[in-house]
């Protein structure tokens, strides 16, 4: 373990905050996009005009993980980003099913790197029979009846679920007595809701593009 650059700060409650975790996986991605340029240590300094953010606030950041860094020589790269995908969990390569093999569900079976973001796809699903058999990259759409015998032999830990939101609330009833208690949620159903002790991230495409067209209109 290098030198602390400078004294850690704990959470007094030791919770790490909610806005901490979400800048974790931007660095986990720059400091990649670093090694890929050939850049083997940086400073605290330059890693925050590159991502635009404070000095402080990267030391604050890591300081809630133990801190990293040494004084004079700041960040090892290849070390910190280790550091960072081991706190993230990237290794674990957590069981993943989707549910929803339409346009969207499509795109991201096949064009997301699972791997390479701490998951592992297992299986897609889908309510049309049309689907069944289907290949998408190296996985076959199985139909939606077979999804709780795949669940019980392959104990999946996510759920993306990419179906319209009226269906959403059936589905998600069966998932979580299948003991699936994490969804990467497109559906706009509002999962947590109507469920407790689940962890959700929902994707809305649309308040994306809205909050585009605000800034836009008001920049």
């Amino acid at each position: 373990m290098s030198l602390i650059e400078e004294v850690i700060i704990l959470p007094k409650d030791g919770k790490i905050s909610d806005s901490v975790i979400r800048r974790l996986p931007r660095y986990y991605r720059f400091l990649g996009e670093l090694l890929e340029e050939g850049i083997t240590k940086i400073s605290s300094g330059e890693l925050s005009r590159r991502m635009k953010l404070t000095a402080s606030q990267i030391r604050q950041d890591l300081n809630c993980f133990g801190g990293f860094g040494q004084q004079g020589y700041g960040y090892n790269v290849s070390e910190l980003r280790n550091e960072i995908g081991g706190i993230i969990g990237i290794d674990k390569q957590i069981g993943t099913i989707l549910v929803g093999a339409g346009n969207l569900g499509r795109a991201v079976a096949l064009h997301l790197n699972f791997e390479k973001n701490g998951c592992r796809l297992l299986g897609v699903f889908d309510s049309n029979p049309d689907l069944t058999g289907v290949v998408l990259g190296k996985i076959k759409i199985s139909h939606v009846s077979e999804l709780e015998k795949f669940c019980k032999e392959n104990k999946p830990g996510i759920a993306i679920l990419c179906i319209p939101r009226d269906g959403a609330k059936e589905l998600c009833d069966k998932l979580i007595e299948l003991d699936i208690r994490s969804f990467w949620n497109f559906s706009h159903y509002d999962i947590n809701l109507e469920y407790e002790n689940i962890i959700v991230e929902n994707v809305h495409l649309g308040d994306s593009l809205v909050t585009l067209t605000y800034r836009t209109n008001n920049q």
